[in-house]
């Protein structure tokens, strides 16, 4: 399989995003050209924020896993080129279509060659979303059978669809009735590529999810800008992806005119309601059209019931063989030669022997190359180095995260320097080195050189997946990296003792720091502040101890019953809802499962009824304290034997503003007949 390419094209250095033949644009930015009070997050690559078309701007950047700043490289030309679509300030030489609205830029796509995986885009969408995007555009995504993608991903989505933030994503380059994640998961809006003539680019993928929830933009040779400065035409569904979101950040900003609420999943059904049928509506290629073709002032009737005079039914399409973005015709280039969208890709990619390896996301641990057809050498890259400033997390961002700890070398030196010190063991009668891998031997030499901790990167592991490096710091450090050891013991004892640890919980601050694993992951650096709030368990311990902690209410309840029914909790939230513990909503779920007393509590009243557990959701409570942070999380059962008798919602508030979450108040009830 080969990445589709694209090519730079020289432009005039004085075109305009608003010369775009959109009909629609021009009257729509008469009315807002966007409102700080709409933030739009584009995960890309490193913006060149110092490029003349942002000066003014009101843009953040994200600490993330990627660290370094702009350079001439392949993502950070796609970054900026993105970014200027929406942000580019009126009167510049590149002028973005909603310029006043605030910005948050999350680099994911990186020029060093380093790889991203659905883990790490997920991230990157949860610390927009707790950032306050309500739009989010990803110019990227992962080839895909049926719309599957990784749990981490999905939870990314279904959390951006439940706090009401649209995720606007490329349906991807592939010229197939294929699909792209995460485009194709759900309430999230697909965009395919039109050419000059509003006619679908042959590369547009067409696949089944969507003709319900994907639209057509332009995305032939789009100008945007470049790094250090200047302008060049690219083409492909990246560049189609930021003009639809550029347009529903003006929606959305027109709510908030209007003194509405605002709405993007509204302003997503206005887009697609209002869509016009294409070039091959109703043939034999009409799946190609998607929904339809991007109609501004159908949408706006559609979401506020005012009529635009600029329609697509009154202004007919230019046609021509140059730019979209109107003014000096350009030269035509192949199509198939200019797409270029970052792609998430489980397999490898072959590579033409005419083009130059750049990164790509991958699901996890996947590497890929990609591939980009050049019209002119690009300078070789050479990134500059990240100040403090501009990778440390803000003060105050948490981590309340529920996994298995783990340990790396992160060197062969490292890993080489443990094996030689740690003594060789004894197997019947046969002595041998020490294998550092073993978490025994590991555990054993740790407990007699309590001071080596330091010397090893640990991990907090969901399933076999590194998500943090854990790393004490401070008065208090030593106490951590042994508590971090004492569960690392309880880890490697045999199940049936009374001394095994399956699960640990981990509070910490994020540091904005990553280390590099052996494997080569990155992972971030979160720092425990002391030995509080550092648990371990298992399940059928911590199962026993709840129960006994409400054992005076367990009268007349089945206890088997109800420790399936616990059991089934926690096992639903580390694997079913498992998660990095980052948004507020997810650390008072994990916090749920650490203190399940008071789901036993909860369970007693439920099960002794002859109920079971139907549903676990988290929502923000309308009750807190002044400046807390308080979730509720609700537990619903239902009665196996008689599906006709009402539900029973139990519900508890968490108080997440704190390192270590606390729960306030008695737990409610309440019947319901859903």
């Amino acid at each position: 399989m080969f990445l589709k390419t694209f090519e730079t094209v020289p432009v005039h250095p004085k075109l305009l995003i608003t010369e775009m033949t959109i009909p629609g644009l021009t009257e729509l930015q008469q009315r807002t050209k966007g409102t700080p009070e709409i933030t739009v997050a584009v995960l890309d690559g490193v913006v060149d924020v110092n490029h003349p078309c942002f000066a003014g701007a009101n843009l953040t950047r994200l600490p993330t896993l990627v660290r370094h700043q702009a350079t001439t490289g392949q993502m950070s030309t796609h970054g900026t080129h993105i970014a200027s679509l929406i942000f580019g300030q009126p009167d510049t030489e590149r002028a973005g279509i909603a310029p006043h609205c605030r910005g948050l830029l999350a680099p994911v796509f990186s020029d060093d060659n380093r790889k991203l995986s659905q883990l790490d885009l997920a991230r990157a969408i949860e610390q927009a979303a707790e950032n306050g995007a309500n739009v989010i555009n990803i110019s990227g995504g992962s080839l895909t059978d049926m719309g599957e993608a990784e749990d981490w991903l999905v939870r990314a989505v279904e959390m951006c669809r439940d706090r009401n933030i649209l995720i606007v994503a490329a349906a991807g380059n592939d010229g197939c009735d294929c699909l792209h994640v995460p485009a194709a998961l759900p309430a999230v809006l697909a965009v395919g590529a039109t050419d000059t003539r509003g006619h679908p680019l042959d590369f547009s993928n067409w696949g089944e999810t969507y003709q319900s929830q994907g639209i057509l933009a332009p995305g032939e040779n789009v100008i945007g800008a470049k790094p250090g400065g200047g302008t060049l035409a690219m083409s492909g569904t990246s560049f189609a992806a930021p003009i639809v979101t550029g347009v529903v950040a003006l929606l959305l900003s027109l709510q908030v005119k209007r003194g509405e609420t605002p709405n993007p999943q509204a302003v997503r059904d206005a887009i697609l309601a209002s869509a016009q049928p294409c070039q091959f509506a109703g043939t034999e290629n009409g799946r190609k059209c998607l929904v339809g073709v991007l109609d501004i002032a159908g949408a706006v009737e559609k979401l506020t019931g005012e009529i635009m005079s600029e329609s697509m039914e009154t202004q007919a399409m230019v046609e021509a063989s140059g730019c979209s973005c109107g003014g000096t015709p350009e030269p035509t280039v192949d199509p198939q030669k200019q797409a270029q969208t970052p792609e998430v890709v489980a397999a490898a990619v072959e590579t033409p022997d005419n083009a130059v390896p750049s990164p790509e996301v991958t699901t996890a641990q996947t590497p890929i190359n990609s591939t980009i057809n050049q019209g002119t050498p690009m300078p070789e890259i050479t990134p500059n180095p990240v100040t403090p400033s501009q990778s440390a997390e803000p003060a105050g961002g948490m981590v309340y995260a529920i996994g298995t700890l783990g340990y790396d070398f992160g060197t062969e030196a490292r890993r080489d320097s443990f094996k030689q010190l740690m003594p060789a063991v004894t197997i019947e009668n046969t002595q041998i080195p020490a294998n550092p891998y073993d978490a025994r031997q590991m555990v054993d030499y740790l407990g007699d050189n309590l001071y080596e901790a330091k010397s090893l990167i640990w991990t907090l592991n969901l399933e076999l997946t590194p998500v943090y490096a854990i790393e004490p710091l401070g008065s208090f450090g030593s106490e951590v990296y042994a508590v971090l050891q004492q569960l690392l013991s309880g880890q490697v004892q045999a199940e049936d003792s009374e001394d095994y640890i399956e699960r640990v919980s981990i509070p910490g601050r994020i540091t904005g720091r990553t280390v590099r694993l052996f494997s080569g992951q990155v992972v971030p650096v979160i720092e425990p502040q002391s030995p509080r709030g550092l648990y371990g368990w298992r399940v059928n311990t911590l199962v026993s101890a709840a129960l006994e902690a409400v054992g005076a209410e367990l009268e007349g309840a089945d206890e088997a019953q109800m420790r399936r029914t616990l059991s089934s909790f926690l096992n639903r939230i580390y694997y079913d809802l498992r998660n990095l513990g980052q948004t507020s909503q997810d650390r008072a779920l994990n916090f749920a499962a650490t203190n399940a007393f008071q789901a036993a509590q909860t369970f007693s009243e439920a099960v002794g009824a002859g109920m079971e557990l139907d549903s676990i959701n988290v929502s923000k409570s309308p009750f807190c304290r002044m400046d807390s942070d308080c979730w509720d999380v609700q537990l619903k059962f239902f009665d196996p034997e008689n599906s006709r008798r009402a539900k029973k919602v139990f519900r508890f508030t968490i108080d997440v503003s704190d390192l270590i979450p606390v729960t306030l108040g008695e737990v409610r009830s309440w019947s319901s007949p859903y």
